[in-house]
């Protein structure tokens, strides 16, 4: 029984992939265990590494590095193109006061941080690791402990204090805090939950931009024998009219079909525009040409072959071609009203409408192949893991810092995936992942991670914690967690008047905390808290990544 007895003491191949297995596995299932609806998820596997660790389990030194740093690197770059489309557009309109809010918490936190570090003595290595644990941020010690990695190399005989110990004794509270500034905010302002949806969803520009379809009688005369076209163009509101009933004939209208008094039309358009339209057409009709038996057929389509990315729907021009309309695009979770100029990307679904045979070629055009949509695209996912490496390993010289700048393993992928998941459809790339296999790639990465920084932090945990300085860092941690996140939620309720579901999900967000979000999300019972959590999370990833490196660099 020798060669079993080996397995879990020498160090090999074998060794390492059992001790990193059972580390995931154990810390999986620890993390799954609830208290008072609370679970840490996933981070368990970082106590769970801790443990081994301080059981004086080894693994290879160059082992450990190389799944803690590709473990982030995966994390980094899944989560940038599954959040690509969205960052981009959550920095405009409504997106962008719930982002300089989430911003001013992460500045609050690293000041707060300096603070500590000036005034309690802490190396800001250590600091830079209490507040990473303290706003739940994972890829932040990634950046800073590449940016300590840098910083050796340039003076090898430097030594520092391991950053994954204050982030492991921080982090319990960091989850704790978040949840207890949601439970102080709803008791203080006294928040109806309920009340609070109803008021956000009446307020809520993006509900406003959501597709609706009604159905209306032609009356205003001014429109009476003019072209489809020449009414849009009156009108001056998109719009999509997939059926048309001229005299009880249902068909989908052209831009050169001919509108007639009493024609019935199937409009599609944003919700905010519907009223316009309405009366800018005639009236509400009794009949629903939706529901009404026709020849007509509605099907949602994929976008799946190549050549189709990148073109816009006037380029396609199905309409004309097939005599079909595209009437809806769902994508990254969203859906809207095409324009003409709308350029299409691989895994959109198209609503489209026309007869049978029409909407066949539509779809045998698109591709809608299903199986092609699931056959993972990893040529343009590994060139742009090889780009973002490279981008992050630029070196930008900043006088005063002991070495150059650097996006590093963190900042590097994450930057080259948002961008080209927002333009993989301009660069005719094909950057579409399923949503099982990014979450797969994401979580495999983080738990990687995780596992690495537990057996590294493992050795002298419980030392620092009971003779060092961990209940002095524990409490340096509460302090980083707690002030931001009162000061923010604070000014958000108090000046702003922002919707508490709105803040809860601020919280979640700007500490990219998904157990908080959990919490919130049951709490509420609603799904406010999501959406603000999707529109900050990009910018928030991004800014902690950079502000940890450059805190590291500046002030070490």
């Amino acid at each position: 029984m020798n060669w079993f007895y080996n397995l879990f003491i020498t160090t090999s191949v074998a060794h390492s992939v059992i001790i990193y297995s059972l580390i995931i596995s154990v810390g999986i299932m620890l993390g799954k265990i609830k208290v008072y609806g609370i679970s840490l998820g996933v981070a368990f596997v970082l106590f769970t590494g801790i443990v081994f660790g301080h059981l004086g389990i080894v693994v290879s030194p160059e082992v450990v590095e190389f799944c803690r740093e590709t473990g982030l690197l995966i994390f980094v770059y899944t989560i940038g193109l599954q959040l690509g489309p969205g960052f981009f557009s959550s920095l405009k309109k409504e997106g962008l006061t719930l982002n300089m809010l989430a911003a001013a918490l992460v500045l609050c936190g690293a000041i707060t941080t300096y603070i500590i570090h000036i005034c309690g003595h802490i190396p800001m290595p250590v600091a830079v690791g209490i507040m990473s644990g303290a706003v739940t941020n994972t890829p932040g010690l990634g950046a800073a402990q590449q940016a300590i990695k840098d910083i050796v190399a340039q003076n090898p005989t430097l030594k520092f204090p391991s950053l994954g110990l204050g982030y492991a004794v921080a982090y319990p509270f960091g989850v704790l805090g978040i949840i207890l500034t949601m439970l102080l905010l709803k008791t203080f302002f006294k928040v109806n939950v309920k009340e609070e949806d109803k008021k956000y969803l009446s307020m809520r520009e993006t509900n406003k931009l959501l597709p609706q379809k009604v159905s209306v009688v032609l009356k205003n005369k001014q429109l009476f024998n003019q072209s489809m076209e020449s009414v849009n163009n009156i009108l001056n509101t998109h719009m999509v009219v997939s059926r048309l009933m001229h005299d009880g004939k249902i068909f989908t209208p052209s831009a050169d079909t001919i509108l007639h008094e009493n024609d019935i039309l199937l409009i599609v358009a944003p919700k905010r525009h519907i009223e316009k339209l309405v009366q800018g057409l005639g009236e509400l009709s009794e009949i629903d040409l939706y529901k009404h038996p026709s020849d007509l057929v509605s099907r949602r389509i994929l976008v799946t072959k190549k050549n189709i990315i990148g073109k816009t729907l006037e380029e396609l021009d199905v309409a004309n071609r097939f005599n079909t309309r595209i009437t809806r695009v769902y994508r990254t979770n969203i859906e809207f009203v095409p324009e003409s100029g709308t350029s299409l990307k691989f895994g959109d679904r198209l609503t489209v409408v026309g007869e049978e045979e029409g909407v066949e070629m539509v779809s045998k055009e698109l591709g809608n192949s299903m199986k092609r949509l699931n056959e993972p695209n990893l040529v343009p996912i590994l060139f742009g893991i090889v780009l973002g490496v490279i981008f992050g390993s630029l070196p930008v010289y900043i006088p005063g810092m002991p070495v150059p700048l650097k996006l590093g393993l963190a900042g590097g992928p994450l930057i080259i995936a948002l961008l080209i998941s927002r333009f993989s459809g301009k660069l005719m790339i094909t950057s579409y992942v399923t949503e099982s296999a990014n979450l797969m790639l994401r979580e495999l990465g983080i738990m990687f991670f995780l596992a690495s920084v537990g057996l590294t932090a493992g050795r002298t945990f419980v030392n620092t914690l009971l003779t060092g300085d961990g209940v002095l860092w524990m409490e340096y941690g509460a302090i980083i967690t707690l002030v931001p996140l009162v000061l923010v939620s604070l000014f958000a309720k108090l000046v702003l008047k922002r919707n508490y579901l709105e803040i809860i999900g601020l919280l979640a967000g700007a500490s990219t905390d998904p157990p908080a979000l959990a919490f919130a999300n049951a709490t509420s019972g609603s799904d406010v808290p999501a959406l603000t959590y999707a529109t900050v999370y990009p910018l928030t990833t991004f800014l902690r990544i950079m502000i940890a490196q450059m805190m590291v660099l500046f002030f070490t």
